[in-house]
């Protein structure tokens, strides 16, 4: 009996060993990171050498024509997906890593000029700003204090009001066919209101983002941001997330980004805490712009991290820009110049 266990014993070892000898170990070797124009190189290898009969490759999986000097299948900049399926005997294993898309060239500087200054409300912690048919429209924040409000532009009076629920801390905004479409921060809705009574026509929840901040558009979707790097393109009948961009630079990505304004065809953005305006590519997500609007919170008498620099709106008929502040007391006109 002893003989018959040691020999069933040293047959479950033998099979044991076997199969991990069968085992294969797989590696796709990609790159971390690449600027948008640089050619891809991929590999998938086994640790032991072991045969491989064939691997198909795929970026956000759509195939790919090959694994050396390979030219993407994707203008957009951010993390994507590189994946490899690997056939071996009648097995077959999918393998994925991330890789990182960057621009392919730094963002051109540019330096302003202030070319006039209207008054605005040092109680308005600005959030959105439009200017529609010769009047400011602007949204404001904080719990309690979030308004959507109709402005005239050279006094600052504030023609018309509504005051959100104080449950919401409102977000930016942005006219599309005659209706103003308002976010709140986290309470996961945008609404809709009409533009001429401010009265409320619909909600609309978020999707895949967690946060609302800046809005606008450009003729054909809502484009949102969420505080991140990422920016939404939003169906304007359901208010549902279809695509969206990331903003990189040639080596990093732009987070936090807020106000937003679409301008030249081209995506106009605060960045949170930074007294800057940046401009991205609304295909690619490319930085390809910053503006340095240093000196302006300090001449309208703010400082520090919360009464920035928030607020981008653009008279289209008479190329005029404007630009205010968290509790600012003053609009600007400001001309870009590119150094």
């Amino acid at each position: 009996m002893k003989k018959h266990k040691i020999i069933l014993s040293l047959v479950l070892i033998a099979s044991f060993f076997g199969s991990c000898g069968n085992t294969y170990k797989l590696k796709l070797s990609s790159p971390k990171s690449m600027k948008i124009n640089e050619k891809l190189t991929l590999s998938v290898t086994e640790e032991n050498s072991k045969p491989i009969d064939s691997v198909r490759y795929y970026l956000d999986g759509k195939r790919l024509p090959g694994n050396k000097d390979v030219t993407l299948n994707t203008s957009k900049l951010g993390a994507h997906a590189i994946s490899a399926t690997v056939f071996y005997g009648e097995e077959q294993k999918k393998l994925t890593n991330t890789i990182l898309l960057f621009a392919e060239k730094s963002p051109e500087i540019y330096s302003y000029e202030i070319v006039n200054e209207y008054p605005h409300d040092e109680n308005a912690f600005t959030q959105g700003l439009e200017y529609h048919n010769g009047f400011l429209y602007e949204s404001t924040g904080q719990n309690g204090e979030s308004t959507l409000r109709k402005v005239e532009l050279k006094t600052g009076e504030v023609l018309q009001k509504i005051d959100l629920d104080k449950s919401f801390f409102g977000e930016g905004m942005t006219i599309y066919n005659d209706k103003v479409y308002m976010l709140t921060w986290q309470s996961g809705k945008g609404f809709v209101f009409n533009l001429e009574s401010f009265e409320k026509e619909k909600e609309f929840k978020y999707d895949q983002s967690k946060q609302g901040w800046g809005l606008t558009h450009n003729g054909e979707k809502l484009i949102k941001s969420d505080g991140t790097d990422k920016i939404w393109f939003l169906d304007p009948e359901t208010g549902t997330e279809e695509s969206h961009i990331e903003a990189y630079t040639i080596d990093r990505a732009v987070p936090k980004l807020n106000e937003l304004e679409f301008i030249d065809g081209k995506i106009y953005a605060n960045v949170w805490q930074r007294n800057s305006l940046v401009m991205i590519n609304p295909n690619t997500g490319a930085l390809e712009g910053i503006a340095d609007l240093a000196g302006l919170q300090e001449k309208v008498g703010q400082k520090g991290d919360e009464n920035v620099l928030n607020g981008i709106a653009y008279d289209e008929e008479n190329d005029r820009l404007f630009v205010t502040g968290k509790d600012w007391n003053t609009l600007f006109e400001i001309k870009l110049n590119k150094k």
